[in-house]
């Protein structure tokens, strides 16, 4: 389902909610502010129509967010001063306001050539994500010959940014050129245009994997299971971390702690099932959280040796 923010006034935002989840479509957040309303949804590709008309009718204003329901790791060779460019944090922030979720994640190893390398921990903590923004430098020989081997062996669809002019980078899924590491926030048109070409890249990549997904589905859509997760959990998650139920391409981040709450996670009814039946519940490698992976339609109800492994540490 496309994803939308809608901006206008709130004396009349009911009336969009109310809309919204007639078309059978999603809630994701709503933001009150004075008079002000800022609405995150996605509704049918069919039904946008009806939203565009309702959103003229009350004046405001309806842009669309093509990565909305995505969870995306922007990683940089360290955090240290001189391999945390700018432009990662230009990255992360331009994707958030095409809908994504962003995580800024720093090596412990990346810098240099022949030493640059990822551990164990970290490969896991950026395939919890749907894809990766690696931000680069400026250096041919040392992007060429040494740092694919950073992402080489990722799960998830890798986008890369750097300084020189290259076709492509072994194993990344699209390299942007002109963005390595800059003393600087992107000002100009051509920096900004290059963000604009890393959204399409991950776009791209979302879309590829969406359409896999679609070959064996699950049994309900994840931004379902965030309301519904909320709706029953809401006491827990109040007063939390902020997005306390993230979406993602297979499923949600719950951020509670896995040891608490992943049993009573399991036992919610779902769309007339336990949700540890139609979903893989493990613990998070980022701060103990909870992730919740819906089963495609082929493995639901494929006997008691997956609930007996749907909580696992």
């Amino acid at each position: 389902m496309p994803g939308f923010l809608f901006e206008g006034g709130g004396y009349r935002h009911q009336e969009m909610l109310e809309l919204v989840e007639d078309l059978g479509g999603a809630i994701l957040q709503v933001r009150l502010v004075g008079s002000e309303v800022t609405i995150t949804f996605s509704v049918p590709g069919e039904d946008v129509w009806a939203v565009e008309e309702l959103a003229r009718d009350l004046q405001g204003r309806l842009r669309r967010l093509p990565l909305l329901g995505s969870e995306i790791a922007v990683v940089s060779p360290t955090i240290t001063r001189h391999h945390l460019p700018h432009p990662l944090c230009d990255v992360a922030e331009y994707l958030r306001r095409e809908g994504a979720k962003t995580n800024m994640i720093g090596l412990a190893r990346g810098p240099g050539q022949r030493i640059c390398q990822i551990s164990e921990e970290e490969r896991r903590l950026i395939e919890e994500h749907d894809a990766a923004v690696f931000v680069l430098g400026n250096f041919e020989h040392c992007l060429r010959e040494h740092k694919w081997r950073l992402f080489k062996d990722l799960s998830v669809p890798v986008v890369v940014t750097g300084g020189p002019e290259l076709p492509s980078l072994p194993h990344a899924f699209a390299y942007i050129s002109g963005m390595g590491r800059l003393p600087y926030r992107a000002r100009t048109f051509t920096e900004i245009g290059k963000l604009e070409e890393v959204a399409r890249a991950v776009e791209r990549a979302l879309e590829e994997r969406r359409r896999k997904l679609e070959q064996d589905p699950p049994l309900l859509s994840p931004l379902v299971l965030k309301a519904e997760i909320e709706r029953k959990l809401g006491e827990v998650l109040r007063g939390g971390a902020p997005f306390p139920v993230t979406p993602q391409l297979r499923g949600v981040r719950v951020k509670l702690p896995f040891s608490r709450f992943a049993e009573r996670l399991a036992e919610l009814e779902v769309a007339g099932h336990r949700l540890g039946e139609i979903a893989e519940i493990r613990r998070s490698v980022m701060r103990d959280y909870i992730l919740v992976h819906l089963l495609p339609l082929s493995r639901v109800g494929a006997g008691p040796g997956l609930i007996r492994g749907a909580v696992q540490g």
